[in-house]
């Protein structure tokens, strides 16, 4: 199994598991290998630090070399945009599941809501960026949010 670091045209990291380096090679030719968050296909492949088990056949395997803070790398350490796009599918996973999708009844939902003609819940749907301004400048509150395409999946 080889585990890669990958990155999009856009930027967002992700790790990629493949059977071997071919089977990499194979997928991303064919556009099979996709960025989690946009959906985009144009990807590189970003260095990695291999895992070795250099201590493996040694008796003492909890002793490790002292490491002063801000010294050295940390094998395994996760890029700094990584914890910040983890953290952004969290929340719009946790919105997906707290919310109704209303689909293009949005603008209508929201100001009967509002306007007290049914009662109150989280909805989410679509408009244009014209209805919602109007949505906006009537008091009604509403938040444009980003269609990622990995929110419908289970990230491996």
């Amino acid at each position: 199994m080889k585990v890669l670091n990958l990155q999009c045209a856009h930027q967002h990291e992700f790790e990629g598991w493949f059977g071997s380096e071919d089977d990499f090679t194979n997928q991303l030719a064919r556009g099979q290998v996709g960025c989690p968050l946009c959906g985009d296909t144009q990807i590189q492949k970003m260095l990695s630090a291999p895992r070795l088990n250099l201590r493996a056949g040694r008796e003492d395997k909890t002793k490790a070399l002292p490491v002063e803070p801000g010294q050295g790398v940390e094998l395994g350490h996760t890029a700094p945009g990584s914890e910040l796009q983890a953290q952004l599918l969290r929340a719009m996973r946790q919105l997906l599941v707290n919310s109704e999708d209303v689909g293009e009844r949005f603008a209508d939902q929201a100001r009967a809501m509002h306007h007290g003609e049914m009662d109150q819940r989280n909805i989410r749907g679509r408009t244009s960026p014209e209805v919602a301004l109007e949505l906006i400048e009537e008091g009604i509150e509403v938040m444009p949010l980003p269609s990622l395409p990995a929110l419908k999946e289970t990230l491996q």
